[in-house]
């Protein structure tokens, strides 16, 4: 294929200067989208975007709740949208299939280099002089995954009446895999050197006992709860509450969990859990349950204490990075533990290298091995059995034993191996 890319050196404003964060793009009006040859003529809109950036920016506003997955996504169309411009003289608007296969190929060698790259070494903020979208040429994987999210962007655009067509539909499609088991959570041993890591802190003082009940109910949410670190942050602890069991009469907890996309989902406390939330109010000097609609965070800070803060007052929830800092310091000591004991090196590796989510993950296989995989679907809130499913590794085991059992090569039953030389 011939490319005739050609650069638009006015549709940005100072291309040889930082190129402009996405939303803050000024364009000719040719570029803007407005008449983009693959605007849609038809139908209803459902956003309110006359422009490529503002339709942009209404599908990235999706994903307001999930830092990570903004970032990445906002990085990816950003790319896209200043080749576009820069490079093809088109807005996104106006892409076809033949400007995605080269845009493709872009990605693997991002040319002119003193206008995409960044200089090598150089981890640069996003407004200064020396930024570039690339800090090199991506690999095949990274590529994929761009594709991804383009993909994911286009095809809302088309089902949001923005655009007529998605020009990565024509692409190869290969076939779809079935979702991997995963791999980042703790076996039963690891699981168990933790929760005895958790149990072995020191508690002679009253800021040890204080940061030992913390690590024992923050682990025990994780496990029983199955909650994200997010959610931690996120929800507080008025919203656990009691429920009859429609059958029985019995009282049952619940804990309200508002997640990912916004979305509410009821988690099982167990009596389990409900005992060790008491516990750990009570290291608090608060009553043994919460009020309903209280906003006490789920968390708190290891020094705060009831009678330090007279009612109402409460600690702001702990954060993201403060969370994940208890829990990788009990991982890393639990991995010393274990070699310690001359366990074996890459089970230790393995202890380090866990995050919060890891504990998500394993409370998610030993629910799914043990419960009916709806439960499981509705306690993690995913979207479907088919995500569930990649935490069933009992069936693997059991089928790993039943094949190890009944399909045999044996070499050295039959004796010697004559080879037939006729």
């Amino acid at each position: 294929m011939k490319e005739t890319s050609k650069p638009v050196e006015n549709a940005v404003l100072a291309i040889d200067a930082p190129l402009p964060p996405l939303g803050e793009i000024v364009v000719l009006d040719a570029l803007t989208g407005r008449d983009g040859v693959n605007r849609s003529r038809s139908g209803h809109p459902q956003i309110a975007a006359d422009n490529d950036q503002d339709a942009v920016l209404a599908w990235l506003a999706r994903y307001a709740d999930s830092p990570n997955t903004l970032a990445n996504s906002r990085r990816e169309v950003e790319r896209l949208f200043l080749w576009g411009l820069v490079e093809r003289g088109k807005p996104l608007s106006s892409l076809a299939h033949e400007d995605m296969l080269l845009y493709r190929r872009f990605l693997a060698n991002p040319q002119p280099v003193q206008r995409w790259v960044m200089a090598p070494g150089r981890k640069l903020p996003r407004r200064d002089a020396g930024w570039r979208p690339f800090a090199g040429p991506l690999s095949e994987a990274s590529i994929r995954q761009s594709m991804v999210v383009l993909n994911s962007l286009l095809s809302w655009l088309v089902e949001a009446g923005y655009l007529a067509g998605n020009p990565l539909a024509l692409s190869r499609q290969r076939r779809k895999a079935p979702p991997p088991r995963v791999t980042r959570f703790l076996e039963s041993d690891l699981w168990a050197a933790v929760r005895e890591t958790v149990l072995a802190l020191p508690k002679e003082t009253l800021r040890q006992n204080a940061v030992y009940a913390r690590a024992r109910w923050l682990f025990s949410l994780f496990f029983l709860g199955g909650v994200r670190i997010s959610e931690v942050v996120g929800n507080s602890m008025g919203d656990f509450f009691m429920r009859s069991d429609a059958k029985t009469g019995e009282q049952r907890w619940w804990l309200q969990v508002l997640g990912k996309g916004n979305k509410e989902r009821l988690v099982p406390a167990t009596a389990e859990l409900i005992v060790e939330l008491m516990a750990y109010r009570r290291t608090l000097g608060l009553g043994d349950l919460p009020a309903p609609g209280e906003p006490s965070p789920l968390l708190f800070p290891a020094a705060w204490r009831r009678s330090k803060h007279p009612a109402p007052a409460w600690p702001e929830p702990m954060t993201r990075s403060a969370i994940h800092g208890i829990v990788k310091e009990i991982f890393d000591q639990a991995a010393s533990h274990w070699q310690q004991q001359g366990r074996g090196e890459a089970q230790a590796e393995k202890l380090r290298a866990a995050s919060s989510h890891w504990l998500r993950h394993t409370a998610g296989s030993s629910l799914a091995n043990s419960i009916d995989l709806h439960h499981v679907r509705d306690t993690l809130g995913h979207a479907t059995i088919a995500t569930t499913s990649i935490y069933i590794h009992g069936e693997d085991d059991a089928r790993h034993a039943a094949v190890s059992a009944a399909h045999k090569l044996s070499w050295t039953s039959s004796g010697s191996c004559d080879v037939d030389q006729g």
